[in-house]
């Protein structure tokens, strides 16, 4: 024998032994979905591994889906996986939608599962109404009285809507927005606390869950509590403000007053420096007089004499000479000597 020849019996007998290892990786795999009933080739499983995607994970889930009575072939499983679906949990959604009689295909489960939602919790959301437990709600009456309600809220997954529907947060605020109406138009809060149905009652008929992936089912107030006197805090808060808003009129006035009082006593003052000024120019005028002739003694005497009975009249009746007006007129200067002959 050459040695070609012995190199081809060799790369013959490796080829060999290589497909043998691969052939009994898969055996078992393609030996547990022949005694399932799922026929399955030993190349499709080779083909799986090419394709990155686990053969054990898809003929598992294959072998569920078949013994439940689902129409899921191999393909539509490597489809899924390749797209980053949970094999096992898309399976398990549709048998139990299949049990409960719950209208769900293939195609809607692995859209759900895509959109990062679990199909699985759908099903039994829908199966077994799920109740989401409110944070306290805050309203205040038409009377002013808060109360304060928490509320369960009774919800079951609407299969039409839950990809693309919006979830638990909006349900949530949309009742805390009902709630709150409701209480607002209740003229006394006896009447929510004598009939809290009634908010539960005026919720519902608003049809919150609209464009939600969920159904609400009922909604059951849990707790009322009274809370403040919201109308009495705001009344006393206006009275606060008002009595603030008259003390700074009332300071503004009182300045104004202040200002106007010193601008009078600066004018007073200013008349009285002026009189002072004219009274400082009396005897001088007096003096004149008598040089020129226009005042004599007598004439000055008898103006002295006037004055003081004025004096005398203005302190028996009780009043005052005010100062500074002239009441004291000053003795005249000496007049001139006549001239000698």
């Amino acid at each position: 024998m050459g040695f070609a020849a012995f190199v081809g019996v060799g790369i013959l007998l490796l080829f060999l032994l290589i497909s043998f290892f691969i052939l009994l990786n898969y055996i078992g795999i393609w030996i547990k979905a022949l005694a399932a009933g799922v026929p399955l080739g030993i190349f499709s499983l080779v083909r799986m591994r090419i394709l990155n995607v686990p053969p054990r994970a898809v003929v598992d889930s294959l072998i569920t889906a078949r013994k439940a009575g689902l129409d899921v072939t191999s393909d539509q499983l490597v489809t899924q996986f390749l797209s980053g679906g949970n094999l096992d949990r898309d399976v398990l959604s549709l048998i139990a939608a299949q049990r409960a009689g719950i209208p769900l295909d293939w195609k809607k489960a692995t859209a759900i599962d895509l959109a990062g939602r679990n199909p699985l919790e759908a099903v039994q959301t829908s199966v077994n109404p799920k109740v989401i437990e409110t944070p306290v709600f805050q309203g205040v009456a038409k009377d002013g009285i808060q109360l304060n309600v928490k509320a369960r809220i009774t919800v079951r997954t609407n299969m039409d809507r839950y990809v693309g529907g919006a979830g638990e947060p909006t349900i949530i605020a949309r009742v805390g927005e009902g709630v709150v109406a409701a209480i607002g138009g209740s003229e006394i809060y006896k009447e929510v606390l004598e009939n809290p149905d009634h908010i539960s009652k005026t919720v519902l008929a608003k049809g919150l869950d609209a464009g939600t992936a969920f159904e609400i089912v009922s909604i059951d107030i849990a707790d009322v509590d009274v809370g403040r006197n919201v109308g009495a805090d705001l009344q006393t808060a206006q009275a606060e403000a008002d009595r603030r808003v008259a003390q700074a009129k009332a300071a503004e006035r009182q300045y104004a007053a202040q200002a106007q009082e010193q601008e009078m006593r600066a004018q007073t003052q200013a008349m009285r420096a002026k009189v002072v000024e004219a009274e400082a120019l009396v005897p001088a005028a007096i003096a004149e007089a008598f040089r020129t002739g226009n005042l004599g003694v007598m004439d000055y005497y008898r103006m002295r004499n006037v004055l003081a009975d004025t004096e005398m009249r203005q302190s028996i009746s009780g009043g005052a000479v005010a100062s500074g007006t002239g009441g004291t007129i000053p003795p005249p200067q000496a007049p001139p000597a006549p001239p000698s002959s």
